[in-house]
Formats: C-alpha cells, sequence, structure tokens
C-alpha cells in the first residue's frame, strides 16, 4: 500500500471515529437525562460511564511535531517536499493507529500493527535525514506503541524503543540529546499504556456495577412479585369462599353468615398487614398461623382439613417458607381441586423437614399443573437448599410436597437464679 493511500485512510478512519464519538455522546447524554427522570434524582446522571475515549484525546500530542513544520514554512529543511511528504505519512498513520487503539480487536488486528511498523520506519527517515526536532517524532511512535501494544511486554518493547531512539538521536545530534529522546520515548510509552489500561479498568468496574445494581433490582421486583402473589391470591381466595358461604347462609341461618362477614373483615385487616409488611420487606410468615388459616379456609369451602405435626420445633426461616408452602398449597385446593378433603402433614425428622399437603380432588393444581405460584415456591425453597415437587398423586387428587433442612433451634435462655447467682 503507498503512503498515500495509507495517509487517505488514517484520514477516513478519523473521520469516521469522529462520527462514532459524536453518536456516543448523544446516546450518553439521553440515558443521563432518562436515567435522572426515572429515578427522580438528577445527581444519578453524573455518575454514568458515558461515552467510551477515542483517539481524540491524544490528537493534541501531535502539537510535538510544530517544530519540524516551522522548519519546513522557513525552509531550514532540505528537500522540503519528501519533509512535508514524511511530515503528512507521520500525522496520518498517527491518526489512524491512535483511533484504533481505543477497540481491542481493532488495535490487535494485522493493519494496526503494520501500520505501526510503518510509523516506526518513517519516524526513523525522518530522524536520520533531518534530526533535531524531527527527533520528537520518537516520543509520539512512544505513545501510539504504548495505546496499542498493551500486556506483559509492554516494558520490554518500551526499553527497546527508548534505546532506539537514544541511538539514533546519539548519532544525528551527538550524545548530549541521547537521553533526553530516550527518556521521553520510554515515558510517553509506558504512562500513555498506563493510563489507557487504568481507564479500561474503571470503564469495566462501573459496567459490572451497573449490571449488578441492575439485577439486584430485578431480584428484588421478582420477590415483591411473588409476595404479591402468594399473599393476594390465599386471601382473595378466602375472601370469595367466605363471601360465598355468606351468602348461602343469609337465608337461613343469620348468624352463621354474619359470623362468616366477620371472618372477611378479619381477613381483610389481616391482609392490609401482611401487604405493608410485604412491601418492607420485613414480613416473616408463621407456619401455625398458616396451618390455621387453612382450616378456617377449607373449612368454609367445605373441604375436610386433616392437619398433623411431629417431630421437633422448627428454626423460624424453615417455618417461614413452610408457611408459604401451606398458604399456596390451600389456595389451589380451594380454587382449581373441587376436593372434600385436604391433609396437611409437617414432619421434622433428623436435619429434614417435610411438608405434604394432599387432597382427593380432580388432581390438578389449576389452569396448568405447575402455575406462577409453585414456580416461585421452587425457586424459593431450591435458594434455601430445599426441593418442591407437585403433581397428581397416585391414588388419585394432587399432592404438594416440601423439604428443607432444619437446623436446630437455639434453645431458649434461662436467667440465673438467685441461687446460682449467690453461688
Amino acid at each position: 500500500m503507498s503512503w498515500w493511500a495509507q495517509g487517505r485512510r488514517g484520514l477516513r478512519a478519523a473521520a469516521a471515529a469522529r462520527r462514532q464519538w459524536k453518536a456516543d455522546m448523544a446516546r450518553a447524554k439521553a440515558t443521563r437525562k432518562a436515567a435522572g427522570t426515572k429515578c427522580g434524582n438528577p445527581v444519578l446522571g453524573h455518575d454514568h460511564a458515558g461515552p467510551p475515549p477515542t483517539g481524540f484525546a491524544l490528537l493534541p500530542w501531535l502539537l510535538m511535531g510544530l517544530g519540524s513544520f516551522s522548519n519546513l514554512l522557513q525552509g531550514k529543511a532540505e528537500n522540503p517536499w519528501i519533509g512535508g511528504l514524511g511530515l503528512f505519512v507521520f500525522n496520518s498513520l498517527y491518526v489512524y493507529v491512535t483511533f484504533r487503539a481505543f477497540h481491542r480487536e481493532k488495535r490487535q488486528s494485522l493493519s494496526t500493527r503494520l501500520a505501526l511498523l510503518a510509523m516506526g520506519l518513517v519516524t526513523t527517515g525522518l530522524a536520520v535525514g533531518y534530526g533535531g526536532n524531527w527527533l520528537l517524532f520518537f516520543p509520539l511512535l512512544g505513545l501510539a506503541t504504548g495505546a496499542t501494544l498493551r500486556g506483559r511486554h509492554l516494558g520490554r518493547i518500551g526499553l527497546l524503543l527508548a534505546a532506539y531512539a537514544a541511538v539514533l538521536a546519539a548519532l544525528r545530534e551527538g550524545w548530549r540529546e541521547a537521553p533526553n529522546i530516550g527518556y521521553a520515548t520510554f515515558l510517553s510509552c509506558m504512562v500513555t499504556a498506563a493510563i489507557l489500561s487504568l481507564s479500561e479498568a474503571v470503564r469495566e468496574l462501573r459496567a459490572a456495577r451497573e449490571e449488578l445494581a441492575r439485577r439486584a433490582v430485578e431480584k428484588e421486583r421478582l420477590r415483591f412479585s411473588r409476595d404479591l402473589h402468594d399473599l393476594l391470591g390465599h386471601t382473595l381466595s378466602v375472601i370469595v369462599v367466605k363471601s360465598e358461604a355468606a351468602r348461602r347462609l343469609a337465608g337461613r341461618d343469620l348468624d352463621a353468615a354474619l359470623a362468616q362477614i366477620g371472618d372477611i373483615e378479619s381477613v381483610g385487616r389481616q391482609a392490609l398487614t401482611e401487604i405493608r409488611e410485604a412491601v418492607t420487606g420485613y414480613r416473616e410468615g408463621s407456619l401455625s398461623t398458616e396451618l390455621t388459616r387453612a382450616r378456617s379456609a377449607l373449612a368454609a369451602a367445605s373441604v375436610e382439613p386433616v392437619v398433623r405435626q411431629s417431630g421437633a420445633p422448627l428454626a423460624p426461616q424453615t417455618e417461614a417458607l413452610l408457611g408459604w408452602v401451606v398458604r399456596e398449597a390451600v389456595t389451589n385446593v380451594v380454587r382449581h381441586s373441587h376436593a372434600t378433603r385436604c391433609e396437611i402433614t409437617v414432619e421434622s425428622a433428623g436435619e429434614r423437614a417435610r411438608l405434604t399437603v394432599t387432597d382427593n380432588g380432580t388432581g390438578t393444581a389449576g389452569p396448568s399443573t405447575g402455575g406462577t405460584g409453585l414456580t416461585g415456591l421452587t425457586e424459593r425453597l431450591a435458594a434455601a437448599a430445599g426441593s418442591l415437587t407437585a403433581g397428581p398423586a397416585p391414588a388419585g387428587g394432587f399432592t404438594v410436597t416440601a423439604e428443607l433442612p432444619a437446623p436446630p433451634t437455639e434453645p431458649p435462655t434461662t436467667a440465673p437464679t438467685p441461687a446460682a447467682l449467690k453461688s
């Protein structure tokens, strides 16, 4: 490829990068504005990662070549046409390489490495042919090298490039200039690589933080939706069943109908309390409370409740999870099973707790066996190293079985007796 074609290609790459940079800036501003509007916090937008840096950050360093450009204008350079062509080619290659250095795939491509090698050849030719201010192209070459060749071998490459620049400076201008050119070349190479690598790491950390925040929001939304489903599904089912019972009893037993209406009021008030607790995230279910509510809901739906409990007391976390299972399973029995009998068995033996809810109904959990509630419960129990199975029972009906680890409950602490204090 000719120098002219290479230069034109570098200018086209710079123009394309500028258009991309403008588009990234516009997207970043729109994102910050949307984030501030949605969250009601204008400060949130300022913490956004913003558009990625581009080669425009490295363009001001081309001012180091103003000395050589001044030599051309003042006629102090021999063969000014060759020098001007070399200056144009170097600047074009510099723009091409630095703009590609901010994209990992592009800076590791063969074309970028060949353009960097061509920069080295042009820099060598200008330094040997002109010297003086033209030697300052070596620090620019070091800058482009540090921006492009990042990694564990960059230190060796930087030292070799600095030594090479120092030797050429000594041959052209004497050993007094050699340390300055060599040091400037090495410093520009290493500092540029360090700054760009740190900037890239910071951007990756910001992206990771935003991803973690997004996942945390999704997790909280899922928790809240599950709580509302489990709370409202059961509560509304109980209210519907008791309302139907009150309507049936109103004509022949007013006292019984009023009792059902009183239960509806009590369930509604309790539902309001539970929803408030669910919103704040402090709700801890109680297995005994859920079993009591299950008996009431089943009896109101003309389903005979049979509850059996055996084994050691359970930890509060285990009781809370099993209470959710009882709530969801009984809701499905009341709404979908058409059963006349429901057995709830709680067993705690060894290090496992087992809950079984079995009915003698049609053998379905709803419109689709294993609906949203059971799916959510399965995920909840799996997160606590437990399991949930649900399906038609061999002898008919539907069975929900939950198993959880049963850590030993802490023994109650008793205050020391006066005799113990005296001893």
